[in-house]
């Protein structure tokens, strides 16, 4: 059984090397985005808390975040794993995590703070299907159309740069706190996370002695290998809904 955590400003792509790493080694992503996009879908309760925290351009309280997560690690579907995005947020939670289960390893996706601006204000949402989209990596066909129902490609409400400050300046108070502890018990792998998503997972492989990426020992070796097949430089798969930044 394989535990990790994976933590990141947004925009570094948790998300998708967590779910990389899932999909290949039989793991469950558990992430705190998700868990809170789900329930602003659904309309619930912490789903109507989680829309006016996100609006306001703050995080989600640690306690909120640590019962959503409390309550999904007790369901034990994760027979050969897990790796979880978005919790510890704090040193508290981060005590309480590391006597609670016996994790393998943390990994941090270094960003520097100028790129994870880059990322974030080129992201944008489809008005009608919701469907993400980044400028960057994944342009629509048409501009400012999307592709798949023809809806208006808008810029997220806290997708603007005094939000954004406010978001990067908790999440760098609250992360090395964490980061200490971590570092002092754990094996934590620190990425550079500017890099494709296939080099990114790659190293996150190489530092926990895990396989290789399928699709990364499916390539052709030698020089007519050509560039990365995921094409992604940016790690644009990490281009969360607003309910899934409330875990950056």
């Amino acid at each position: 059984m394989r535990k990790f955590v994976i933590m990141g400003v947004q925009g570094s792509g948790k998300g998708t090397q967590a779910k990389l790493m899932a999909d290949e080694l039989d793991l469950v992503h558990i992430s705190v985005g998700d868990v809170f996009r789900w329930n602003v879908q659904h309309h619930t309760k912490i789903g109507a808390q989680v829309r006016r925290i996100v609006a306001s351009g703050h995080l989600v309280g640690d306690d909120l975040v640590e019962s959503v997560v409390r309550a999904r690690l007790t369901e034990h579907d994760w027979n050969y794993g897990f790796i979880i995005d978005g919790f510890p947020r704090n040193a508290r939670q981060a005590e309480f995590f590391l006597e609670s289960y016996d994790i393998d390893g943390v990994i941090y996706l270094d960003l520097p703070d100028e790129e994870v601006v880059r990322r974030v204000l080129a992201r944008r949402l489809c008005s009608r299907c919701g469907l993400d989209y980044n400028l960057i990596a994944s342009r629509p066909q048409v501009e400012d159309t999307c592709d798949v129902c023809g809806g208006a490609l808008v810029t997220r409400s806290d997708d603007n740069p005094e939000a954004l400050a406010v978001r990067l300046s908790e999440y760098h108070a609250k992360t090395r706190p964490v980061m200490d502890i971590f570092q002092r018990k754990e094996h934590v792998a620190v990425v550079d996370a500017r890099r494709s998503v296939l080099e990114v997972q790659a190293e996150i492989r190489e530092h926990f002695d895990l396989p290789s990426p399928r699709a990364l020992a499916a390539r052709p070796t030698g020089r007519a290998a050509g560039p990365p097949a995921d094409r992604m430089n940016g790690q644009p798969g990490d281009q969360p809904a607003a309910a899934d930044r409330s875990a950056s």
